[in-house]
């Protein structure tokens, strides 16, 4: 694994290319499983984040904490998250303490469904933008690529 220097405390071209090319195609990406998402009448790409993390967790429960530290939402913005999938009754909110200040968030039957729901319309979405482009080969080499960022 190379070092690329810095040129004058600069990064060289072909990183800040990278870094570049990183974001845009984050961001179009992103764009596009949304507009499916939202074409397919279901709810954004963050709903399906929490869902997940909480369909993979021991007994489908997380502490709000755990949960942002899962995802990339900010703390603000998944208590607001929160409160709109209690509303749709996709989670629960349980107290595990005698003071109740300790809440877990648990994922319900209807929850899982709507995860399941989202996945068919995910997955199509993931071909579609990432895998269509793509080999295996290329596929698994980018993943390794990027891993080294994680």
């Amino acid at each position: 694994m190379g070092k690329t220097s810095l040129q004058n405390g600069t990064p060289s071209p072909a990183i800040t290319r990278a870094w570049i090319g990183l974001m845009r195609a984050q961001q179009r990406v992103l764009a596009a499983i949304e507009k499916d998402f939202k074409s397919a009448g279901l709810p954004p790409l963050g709903w399906y984040d929490v869902l997940w993390e909480l369909v993979k967790a021991d007994g489908g429960r997380l502490r709000p904490f755990e949960i942002e530290a899962r995802t990339l939402l900010a703390q603000y913005n998944l208590s607001r998250l929160i409160d709109r999938l209690e509303r749709e009754g996709l989670v629960r909110r349980e107290t595990f303490d005698a003071d109740s200040r300790g809440r877990w968030i648990v994922i319900t039957e209807e929850g899982r469904a709507m995860r399941e729901r989202m996945w068919q319309t995910y997955a199509r979405s993931l071909e579609r933008h990432i895998g269509d482009k793509f080999s295996e080969a290329e596929a698994r080499e980018l993943a390794a690529l990027l891993s080294r960022l994680a």
